[in-house]
């Protein structure tokens, strides 16, 4: 018999979302699948955009939001967060590049094919297509890099932010949004 609240069985949530980042990545590797299966063929279009990025929404409910993202050379999301949602991606082609602020600077990581990641609350990152070997301007987009992305609550807003000195984070806008950046 426990005499003593155990901390890990009586932790509370403070989630939005029942479903976990686990859970987002299951659905973002499943999502990939299901794209490479040709499910979702009628979302695509006619021929990739080399210069603008292009989303389609893959499925919705009340608790979850997936899409698909094309990532074209030399854009990036801005720093952001993706306000009260948790969320989730894998890569499906090509590398992304994701500058994440560690509450000191920015962190880079590459995300390769096959390659998954999580953003819980909080969360402040840039994400771009990542093309070694190439410099700006010059980068060929005939493959798409692509990637599916899972929010939890589907996204209201999203905030912005610009990198002050060292160790300083500055909100510059928030915006209304149900579209992925």
């Amino acid at each position: 018999m426990i005499t003593h609240a155990d901390p890990v069985r009586t932790r509370t949530t403070t989630l939005p979302t029942r479903l976990r980042p686990a859970d987002l990545r299951r659905i973002t590797d499943q999502g990939v699948a299901d794209v490479l299966d040709g499910v979702y063929d009628h979302l695509l279009p006619p021929q990739w955009d080399a210069i603008e990025r292009w989303a389609a929404r893959l499925e919705t409910t009340d608790e979850l939001d997936l899409w698909l993202i094309s990532w074209t050379p030399d854009r990036s999301t801005e720093l952001h967060d993706h306000t009260g949602s948790i969320g989730a991606l894998t890569v499906l082609s090509g590398a992304l590049r994701e500058y994440r602020w560690t509450g000191q600077d920015l962190a880079v990581r590459v995300l390769a094919a096959g390659d998954q990641a999580s953003f819980p609350l909080g969360w402040v990152h840039d994400v771009q297509r990542h093309d070694p070997g190439q410099t700006a301007g010059t980068a060929g987009a005939t493959e798409p890099t692509l990637s599916v992305h899972a929010y939890s609550p589907p996204l209201t807003a999203m905030s912005f932010y610009d990198v002050l000195e060292p160790g300083r984070l500055r909100r510059t806008r928030t915006e209304l949004t149900d579209q992925p950046e």
